[in-house]
């Protein structure tokens, strides 16, 4: 079962990141050290307790669809209830409209607790958190009076409907059509496939953001709108009113998150009211729908990136556990009678070893950009910190997801014949995470957008910015005079180098017009990026540790330093150097 680590998510808040001197100098509003805790410690409870229980009869139960109703699993509804009237739904929402208005960083601690006790769950809120932020951002203020409140309390949730059959990341062939109509209102239809959360019984409404073109729209992206089309259409008095003209005609059937219903939704086919066509609103401007759309997209990107990191969580936990108690073989030295646990085995302490350390790294990434986010909001160097944010979004996002699939893998490996059994459940974990690389823009779409957008950005001063930051962190390990914190900077070191030498051949392809090149090593770049920043997060842990845990951090550290990064160097070379081998067998798969 799985047991919320608060204290390695209090401490990764507050050490990976600048948030413990920014709550030291009171520059997170209303959020202070003590409450941080506070509300971390809770978080990490209720998840324990009541989303951890969720976790096996989501995936045994899954999500049956009759008559357009999706029935959810047994105890989910009385779960979600009371997490809604604990007021976890609302802890970044707008406070004008019954939120909390707290940081972004906290919600994806929580975020990280609740998808590490059933990522099926963890996955419906996160989009509705995202839908709120997109409607405070673009909604008119009638729309925001009608759909703001409830959305931020959880009392009804929200989707994010981009993916046709035809169209999955290539938003240029998008099909669904949207008609104007002389109240102001929109008449849409279309079909849209893989909604997560699209139709289920957990809440009395769910309001659709929907992306579709005008008839007179511009071609390609550039002139898809967004509309929020709810399931039940609001009376003034803001009670429910008649049924809109969209239903679910169908649930998948997945590799995993079985607890989550993964929806295909059907638009304008006569389902109910005189005139077909489901009634939506515009949200932001005519043709302007994609810009409203990342701004929940982004959100949620990161908030993907965190369920890679509480998949690696859970697994870890998971395998620790059944190794501490699975007897086989005779420890090395051993002069007792019968079999040692596994984990006395050094092979199965590398396994281990692999799995805290990949995670901690991960959880620090998605942490540092979060609090990116934060700033962009709070500091007064705001474009500053939201330049910083877009740079580590698709680190944050497909190295962690990577990372969660990696770590859940190894997780079933510990296990071994049994992990293949579903009777001990270490397979549930890495079916559930094997989605997280795909969706909100696959992780080769994260590395594309990473090295041809987010690498320019300021005339490559951003990541150069970043780049000194981590530099900064390695003199502090070189001068630290502890051991063995102080033996790693060397190799911390070394694999900045790597980064920094892919990162200025990148640049200077991308200059030279050599993008095909630059392509070609954009995956293993990210998971070079990843690496190389990841080690130096793992240092500022170690640097701060308090006294009862510093051996550990320092021990995580030296593990990943003298284990997993010196893959940085073989990646630098794939990046720099593995473009025309892969373009010679690429044209040879082309034929």
């Amino acid at each position: 079962m799985y047991t919320a680590p608060v204290v390695d998510i209090t401490h990764t808040l507050k050490q990976a990141t600048r948030l413990g001197e920014d709550l030291s100098a009171g520059r997170m509003g209303e959020l202070s050290a003590d409450l941080l805790d506070a509300i971390v410690e809770e978080a990490g409870k209720f998840s324990s307790e009541e989303v951890a229980s969720l976790l096996r009869v989501g995936e045994e139960h899954g999500t049956p669809l009759k008559d357009g109703v999706v029935t959810m699993p047994p105890g989910w509804k009385e779960i979600y209830n009371q997490w809604v009237e604990a007021g976890w739904n609302a802890l970044t929402g707008p406070e004008e409209f019954g939120g909390q208005g707290l940081t972004t960083s906290l919600s994806v601690a929580a975020f990280e607790m609740w998808n590490s006790g059933s990522l099926s769950f963890g996955i419906g809120p996160t989009l509705t958190v995202g839908a709120v932020e997109a409607l405070e951002k673009h909604g008119s203020d009638e729309l925001k009076a009608t759909y703001l409140a409830k959305l931020v309390s959880g009392e009804w949730m929200g989707t994010m409907n981009l993916t046709e059959p035809q169209a999955g990341s290539d938003l240029n062939a998008l099909r669904a059509r949207a008609e104007r109509r002389d109240d102001g209102t929109y008449r849409v239809f279309g079909q849209k496939i893989f909604i997560t959360y699209g139709e289920h019984d957990l809440t009395d409404n769910i309001i659709h953001l929907v992306l579709a073109r005008l008839p007179d729209a511009p071609a390609g992206t550039r002139g898809i709108s967004l509309f929020l089309v709810p399931k039940f259409l609001v009376n003034e008095d803001g009670s429910l009113g008649a049924r809109n003209d969209l239903f679910c005609s169908g649930v998948e059937e997945k590799l995993g998150i079985h607890g989550s219903p993964t929806c295909t939704m059907i638009y304008g086919d006569g389902y109910a009211g005189d005139e077909p066509g489901a009634i939506g609103y515009l949200v932001g401007e005519e043709n302007r729908g994609l810009a409203c759309m990342f701004t929940m997209m982004n959100n949620a990107r990161l908030l993907v990136g965190i369920q890679g990191v509480a998949a690696a969580e859970a697994a870890y936990q998971h395998a620790l556990s059944y190794a501490q108690e699975r007897k086989q073989g005779r420890a090395i030295g051993q002069t007792s009678e019968g079999m040692a646990a596994i984990v006395e085995h050094p092979d199965v302490q590398r396994n281990l070893a692999t799995m805290k350390a990949l995670t901690a790294a991960t959880r620090a990434i998605c942490y540092d950009c979060a609090h990116a986010l934060d700033l962009a909001r709070l500091d007064e160097d705001k474009a500053f910190w939201a330049n910083r944010a877009n740079l580590l979004t698709p680190i944050a996002k497909a190295f962690s997801t990577d990372v969660g699939v990696e770590v859940a893998s190894i997780g079933v490996q510990i296990h071994g014949g049994m992990g293949f059994i579903e009777e001990t459940g270490a397979a549930q974990f890495l079916r559930d995470a094997r989605i997280a690389p795909i969706y909100e823009g696959t992780n080769g779409i994260q590395a594309i957008d990473l090295v041809s957008r987010k690498l320019p950005l300021e005339g490559s001063e951003v990541v150069r910015a970043y780049l000194a930051e981590l530099s900064e962190t390695i003199d502090r390990v070189a001068v630290s005079n502890r051991s063995p914190l102080q033996e790693q900077a060397e190799n911390l070191r070394a694999a900045l180098t790597d980064l920094t030498e892919a990162t200025d051949w990148i640049l200077a392809s991308l200059e030279a017009g050599e993008t095909n090149a630059v392509l070609c090593g954009a995956t293993p770049y990210l998971r070079l990026f990843g690496l190389a920043s990841g080690g130096v997060y793992l240092a500022r842990l170690a640097l701060a540790a308090e006294c009862h845990r510093e051996e550990d951090r320092t021990a995580v550290l030296s593990f990943f330093a003298e284990n997993i990064l010196s893959e940085t160097s073989a990646l630098l070379k794939i990046v720099t150097k593995g473009a025309d081998s892969l373009n010679a067998l690429g044209n040879i798969l082309k034929n």
